[in-house]
């Protein structure tokens, strides 16, 4: 459900406070250090007047408080500019903290950081490196607790992944102590920061940065959380439902180093202990919930986060978005039709630019303007933006949509009128069986799904935000898993986000960012947008075991021929249905290849008069009449093989 939207400008005080925060660091260091403005170049930007191949490669160890007697170090490879350190000016620090630097790399070509003979770090993975360092800013790369050259436990999102990084934040402001080596004695100080810190990563790496931000802690100036988890438990749970067949602490296993093996295995079983299968959320989860604490975050906000995202959905960006917009946090958005994917790879050429002039006034103080932009990209069709001044756009209205018996038998209607009373429909649960086979079948009555349908509609129809649907279920048996997804019936081209790339075809030919070394060239592949022609596109989705009809707190039998009331929380979207299309509502059992299936395979009887669904339409309720009002465009006629995307198997990493 959207929330209202506030102003994400950010105030002069906030612009105020940056520039002051300069001035005390010249005026607070060292006699007989000479500072001076970074080049600011023309059009009031940061420009690449610094070597990359003379820049300072070094590493530092981090150390984190882990309990009343304990001290774990963090690993933290750092580049910077040496100009400004030979000529006494500090530089702020772009950060990216992450367990994947040694077991699984990072970006589209999966880059690892490498090392020389003693341990020197040569390659930086991803392009912060070659395109801002040049450009006056530090970039460190920190390896989380546990995992490549840090020591401590990885603990998935809870106090260990959190605070290894806030370490790093806490240090560069001066708050902290770091070692030239993982057990040296000699201390380092980062008397070349200016303590400004912009955090950055994709998926686990944005994760840490908004767990980061959710503390509070001082220095963190600016985050762009890049399809990322916002609490946890919704990783690998919908209400109760399991969304994979693992837990956290697979994922542990998965990403410590090797001596992390051996004196992790307690914090391995507090994993399993804490997280058990049976969707019940516990204290782990409510450890590993940034949304709750979305009120001590002082650091803006730049998200980016696929619509069609199967594995960091978005309902982890819509409620850290609308926390965020609760407090008042300044923020910026853009939203693509890709899956997991970084806009480096969807959008680079923009992306870039857009990225540097953020970076620009948030850690070196432009007045660039950015904040006064229209906060949301949001792409329409592949390569296609639109933007809007804030997001959701200004007229978005919660409007309630119901269910109906339909002419067709098996085929119900969806408008603003309720069902009357003793209306229901019927399905049985198919664990063979997808959302992909759901909308295939919508104008078919089929066992395992109860489908209802618009007419076509005679005006364009905008879904943008959170949505939320309440049933009013009867199970035949003692457990069922329950589905509801959105869908826009008719022909269109989209990214394929169910293929290998979800959404990018990868390129032989490269381009470069910045400068670079040969162990670290800056240069990148090419990609280009992978599309397919459909006819329907499922643009929303949300699941829920029954037995959680109360909470997520804990779960319980259900009675067999017993009515029960629950709600779905469908992801967050923007997503355009077309005139002459149709929108669909498909309520189902178990989503095959998204969620588990339940202990049993009941059918289930939907009592239609207490069944609606809440979607967040641009213009409300009269922009639903207005499209559903007249004959309207025919449907487009069905094909004799239905085109949409099968949803494959989810292996991959947060």
């Amino acid at each position: 459900m959207p929330k209202p939207t506030r102003n994400t400008r950010i105030p002069w005080a906030a612009f105020l406070a940056t520039a002051l925060t300069a001035l005390l660091a010249v005026l607070l260091s060292p006699p007989g250090q000479a500072h001076a403005a970074p080049d600011r170049g023309r059009g009031g930007e940061s420009r690449p007047v610094y070597s990359y191949d003379r820049a300072v490669r070094e590493s530092v160890w981090v150390e984190v408080r882990t309990g009343a007697r304990r001290t774990d170090r963090v690993a933290v490879d750092i580049i910077r500019p040496r100009e400004p350190a030979e000529q006494g000016r500090r530089v702020p620090v772009i950060m990216d903290a992450s367990p994947y630097y040694s077991c699984c790399g990072r970006g589209n070509e999966s880059q690892k950081k490498t090392y020389d003979a003693q341990g020197n770090p040569v390659q930086f993975p991803l392009y912060y490196d070659n395109y801002f360092v040049p450009r006056g800013y530090a970039v460190a790369l920190v390896d989380l607790a546990g995992t490549n050259r840090s020591d401590g436990c990885v603990d998935v999102g809870g106090r260990s992944d959190v605070q290894s990084a806030k370490a790093v934040v806490d240090w560069l402001n001066g708050r902290a102590r770091g070692y030239g080596s993982r057990t040296g004695t000699t201390p380092v100080k980062a008397g070349w920061s200016t303590g400004a810190v912009g955090m950055i990563g994709k998926s686990y790496d944005g994760t840490v940065a908004n767990g980061v931000a959710a503390t509070g802690v001082d220095g963190l100036r600016t985050i762009v959380p890049i399809g990322a988890i916002s609490s946890w438990y919704d990783y690998y749970f919908a209400k109760g439902a399991a969304l994979y067949d693992g837990g956290p602490d697979g994922l542990a296993s998965r990403v410590e180093s090797d001596g992390a093996h051996a004196r992790c295995a307690a914090v391995q079983r507090k994993l399993v202990e804490g997280a058990p299968r049976n969707g019940d959320w516990t204290p782990l989860w409510s450890e590993r919930d940034y949304v709750r604490d979305a009120g001590r975050v002082k650091a803006s906000v730049f998200a980016v986060h696929g619509m069609q995202d199967l594995n960091v959905r978005t309902k982890h960006l819509g409620q850290w978005w609308d926390a965020l917009a609760a407090h008042g946090v300044e923020r910026k958005i853009w939203l693509s039709t890709t899956g997991h994917v970084d806009p480096f790879d969807f959008r680079r050429e923009d992306w870039v630019p857009t990225l540097h002039r953020w970076f620009d006034h948030y850690l070196l103080g432009y007045d660039n303007g950015i904040e006064r932009e229209p906060a949301a990209d949001v792409e329409r069709a592949p390569g296609q933006w639109s933007t809007d001044r804030s997001w959701p756009p200004a007229g978005t209205r919660t409007t309630t949509l119901r269910p109906a018996p339909g002419p067709v038998a098996g085929v119900g209607s969806l408008g603003l009128g309720q069902a009357g009373p003793g209306a229901t429909a019927r399905f049985t649960d198919d664990p063979r069986h997808s959302e992909a086979d759901w909308s295939a079948a919508v104008d078919s009555a089929t066992p395992d799904k109860a489908g209802f349908v618009t007419r076509p509609l005679t005006h364009d129809l905008r879904l943008s935000g959170s949505s939320t649907v309440r049933l009013r279920v009867t199970p035949s048996t003692s457990s069922a898993h329950l589905s509801a997804v959105l869908v826009d019936l008719g022909p269109a081209s989209v990214r394929d986000y169910a293929g290998d790339g979800e959404g990018i075809r990868t390129l032989p030919d490269r381009t470069c960012w910045g400068g670079g070394t040969a162990g670290d060239t800056g240069c990148f592949k090419r990609t280009e947008a992978d599309v397919k022609q459909v006819d329907r596109t499922v643009f929303s989705r949300g699941w829920a075991d029954l037995g959680h009809y109360t909470s997520a707190r804990h779960g319980r039998a259900v009675t067999p021929g017993r009515a029960y009331t629950i709600t779905l929380d469908l992801a967050a979207t923007d997503h355009v249905v077309p005139a002459g299309h149709r929108l669909a509502l498909i309520v189902a059992g178990t989503d095959a290849g998204l969620i588990e299936p339940a202990p049993t395979t009941p059918q289930l009887t939907v009592d239609l008069h207490a069944t609606s669904a809440d979607l967040p339409l641009v213009g409300g309720a009269r922009a639903f009449a207005r499209a559903t009002s007249g004959a309207g465009a025919a449907p487009s006629p069905r094909p004799e093989h239905p085109r949409g995307l099968r949803i494959p198997a989810l292996t991959h990493l947060p």
